[in-house]
Parts: C-alpha cells; structure tokens; sequence
C-alpha cells in the first residue's frame, strides 16, 4: 500500500536524518564548536559506510515494519536491542579496519549512540502518535461477506497505524442500497471503498461502482487488499482466470539473470565454504554411522522428483514423523548443531549449480506430502518455477506441520510467483539473514 510505503520511508529517511545529526551533535559537545570543515569532514566517510550497517541492522530489526508504528516495551526493546548490535559491529570494524578508517571513536562513538537513541525513538514515538491518531487514516467502506473480510477488518481495527478506520461493513446489499451507494459515500465521507468478489460479478453493483469514479475515491478488490495487507494471497477467492492473467506471464530477462546468479554464487559459496565441508563431513563421520550426505527425493519444478543433498543430521535406519519436529529424537549430538545454524542445508549449493532448485523459490517437498498436499487449493501453481533453498513462505512463516499450515504457507508461495522479482529476491535473502542470525 502506497500508505504504508510513504510511513515507512518517513521513518527512513528520519533515521538518515538524525544518524548525521547525531554526529554533528556529539562532535560538538565533544569539541564545543561546530567544526563542518575539520572534524566533521574526519568523521563523515567512516560513519557513513557505519550508517549503512546501522540502517540495515534497523530493516533487519523490523523497526521499519508497519507493526512497529504501534509503540510498547516490544518497540523499545527491538529498538534498543538494534542499537546495542549496531554499537557492537561499528566497533569490531572500527578496530578492524582502523587502517580504512583512520580513526577509532571510542568516545564519540558512545555519545553518538546516546544522542541518536534519544532523538530517533523520540521521533518515531511522535510519528507512531500520528499514525494512530486517525488524522492521517483514510475512511473506509467495505462491501464483502467471504471469511477473508473478517480478518482484512480484524487486522484494520487491531492495526490503526495501518492508515485505515474501518468507517462502514456491509457484509450484504441489495438493490436499494446499491441505488444509495454514491449518497452512503459522499455522506460518510468515505476514501476508500473495498469490494469482494460478490459485488464484482453483481452487474447492478458494478455498474454503481463505475458511477464512483469521479469521486476519486480508493476501489480495491478484497483479494487484492488481502494480499497487500498480509503479503500472501487468499487461495479460496482465486479463480482459474486470476492465475492466466496475473502469473502466466513470462520474466524472460529476470529469469536470465536469477540463472546466472544461481550459478556464480554457489560455486564461490562452495570455494569458501570447501574448508567447512570438510571439516563437517569428518564430525558426522566420526560420531555416527551412516554417510556423510543424505539424499531425499523432493518435488521440483513442472513436478519433475529430484535428489536433494543434505549433511546428514539424523540416526540411519529409523523411521520418524510425516512432519518435521524441532526435538526429533532421531538427531545426533552434530546433527542438532547443523540444524540449529542451517548447516546441514550446505550440500544443496550442488543443487542449485545442477539446476534442480535456485536460492529462491517455494521449498521442494518430499513426495508424499507433495501428493498429501495436491488437495489444497491451487498448489500445483507452486511448481510452474523452480524450487529454492530458502523462500517467501520460509521467512513468514514456521515449518509446516499440518495440512492447515502447509495452506498457509502456500498462500505466500503463491504470493512470490506472482510477485517474483530481483527486489523481491533481495528482500528474502535479507530476511533469511534476519532468521538465521538474529529471530532464530
């Protein structure tokens, strides 16, 4: 939502803002003067590679997320928690690389994270005010009875910060309130007008609808405020026509260079990570039984199985759960070590540089929950592109675990196919980095 978007970059650009603020600042209580064209000159190169990791560190921390507009002790803990890992990381590369940066700020490194501290979350704090207050919230009228309008709602109501008052629900109408439709607007003042797929086949409705457009209100369909709100799609509402004109396209030149990447990549990865394999391979032989790699048939792209190469984490000859579980008994004392890091994931840099899966895309499932999971709505879409090592659904959400969440988790599979994108592709590799290092 172009809203959310705006709220967002307000805050970015506010941290921008106030990181260069914070260091003219400290630089002069430190030396009582504002010296731009000496030691603010010093300290600006160094501290604007430093506040590209600050700023990365914060999107990692989800402080530029919508939810974090709302502020409470989980706020202030995430933003403390942000400053505290970015204070770490400006130290070890300031006395890493003192020779890059010419200068170690000890002192003025500790004040400037103070004074930033203070101004940036006293910002966002107003900022959140305003968010929430209703000022900026655009007055809404939703015309939809489908399970999926209860939660667009409930989430609007709970989430105010959103930019959206919930002004009107008509979970039906009839003829007479159609008629009346553009006077129940006008009269309530309402800016964005949000329709399920009822309405839009009601040519009554439609033709109402259309007598709208001067009033240069917001029209969605519910389906696609759903997936603009949430990031995942309603799977129930997509009908066979929703799929030929929003995924049938081709993404010829991305496609391209996604390919190329997913060979360049994993052969540098395996290059440095070779002292590792190694090193990983010798722990799991020497420990248990078995081989060092464990080979598993998974689904790929147009339904095609493939091998998928794992470092082996488990006990051979035991047979275990359908679902995978965080506390298998079957792990060995390596093996929970490999899962905990995503270790055990490394030999799939071989998958990728074959071609059965790329670093991005729905994750390949073994062939029994493949054909468990055929019986959900549209989830043969999921493997029209290939599978990835890591993916939209893996960091929104927890393992599946039921035929329940594994709906869940292709509501966001399907998100990413009809969204894929270089961006998008960025967006997930961060997000995974965000998991691995920092949520999990």
């Amino acid at each position: 939502m172009f809203a959310q978007k705006l709220r967002s970059a307000a805050v970015f650009f506010g941290d921008v803002a106030f990181l260069y603020g914070a260091l003219a600042l400290t630089l002069f209580f430190r030396y009582g003067k504002f010296d731009f064209g000496n030691s603010f000159s010093v300290h600006l190169e160094p501290f604007s590679f430093i506040f590209t990791v600050w700023l990365l560190i914060f999107y990692l921390s989800d402080l530029y997320s919508n939810k974090f507009f709302r502020h409470n002790l989980n706020t202030l803990r995430n933003f403390l928690l942000a400053i505290i890992i970015s204070v770490i990381i400006s130290i070890i590369a300031f006395y890493a690389f003192e020779p890059f940066f010419k200068l170690t700020p000890k002192t003025n490194l500790l004040i400037f994270s103070v004074i930033f501290g203070i101004i940036d979350y006293s910002w966002r704090l107003s900022l959140g005010q305003l968010f929430i207050s209703g000022g900026l919230r655009r007055q809404s009228l939703i015309i939809d009875d489908s399970p999926n309008a209860n939660l667009i709602v409930d989430y609007l109501n709970d989430n105010p910060q959103a930019g959206y008052n919930v002004n009107l629900w008509l979970k039906e109408i009839n003829k007479e309130k159609i008629s009346d439709l553009s006077s129940l607007i006008t009269d309530n003042k309402i800016e964005t007008l949000i329709i399920g797929n009822a309405i839009k086949k009601n040519p009554l409705s439609i033709k109402q609808i259309y007598q709208l457009l001067p009033l240069e209100i917001q029209i969605f369909n519910s389906a696609d405020f759903f997936e603009l709100i949430f990031q995942k799609v309603p799977l129930e509402e997509l009908e066979e026509s929703w799929f030929i004109e929003e995924i049938a396209a081709g993404r010829r030149i991305y496609d391209t260079i996604k390919r190329a990447a997913d060979i360049v990549i994993p052969f540098g990865l395996i290059m440095v990570f070779l002292p590792l394999f190694f090193l990983i391979s010798i722990l799991i032989k020497i420990t248990s039984k078995g081989p060092v790699i464990y080979k598993q048939k998974r689904i790929g792209k147009n339904n095609r199985p493939f091998i998928l190469y794992k470092f082996r984490s488990m006990k051979t000859g035991e047979k275990g759960p359908l679902w995978t579980e965080e506390k298998d008994k079957r792990l060995t004392f390596i093996g929970k070590i490999l899962r905990y890091t995503h270790l055990d994931e490394l030999p799939q840099l071989f998958n990728i540089l074959k071609g059965n899966i790329s670093f991005i895309g729905p994750r390949p499932e073994r062939s029994e929950l493949a054909e468990m999971y055929s019986s959900l709505p549209h989830y043969e879409i999921r493997h029209i592109i290939k599978p990835g090592l890591t993916g939209w659904a893996q960091v929104n959400y927890k393992p599946s675990a039921s035929l329940e969440e594994a709906h869940e988790k292709l509501q966001y599979d399907i998100y990413y196919i009809k969204n894929r994108s270089l961006f998008l592709d960025f967006l997930i590799i961060l997000k995974t980095i965000k998991y691995i290092f920092i949520s999990h």
